[in-house]
């Protein structure tokens, strides 16, 4: 019998707990719902970007692994800028190729040569 008393004066005891913790204990609304993890965006805008950049990039964990939004925003800016790259690097090399074909061709006049 003391046993029965000790188990329903428990459960009262709970159920008073958790009737006040939904009502809000004092708060005049139930608990507000918390903002999503967002990325923060550690790529710099203000400059191209860097290994290290890349490197440290930490996308927020979201129920179903990473936010796809986040990563298709961070990995759309590194195409961009590989792209970028790619095209300025292509334009560098054939100057160069240009630049050393001028170079190996003695037998040409130069401006200089007056010919």
């Amino acid at each position: 019998m003391l046993m029965f008393l000790f188990l329903v004066l428990a459960l009262a005891v709970v159920v008073g707990a958790v009737t006040l913790a939904v009502v809000g204990g004092g708060e005049s609304a139930p608990l507000q719902d918390a903002a999503p993890e967002r990325l923060q965006d550690p790529l710099p805008a203000d400059r191209p970007l860097h290994g290290t950049d890349v490197e440290s990039l930490r996308f927020p964990v979201a129920a179903r692994g990473y936010r796809m939004a986040d990563v298709d925003d961070a990995l759309s800016r590194l195409a961009a800028e590989l792209g970028e790259r790619d095209a300025r690097i292509a334009d560098l090399q054939s100057a160069l190729a240009g630049a050393r074909a001028v170079r190996h061709r003695p037998d040409e006049p130069g401006p200089e040569d007056g010919r």
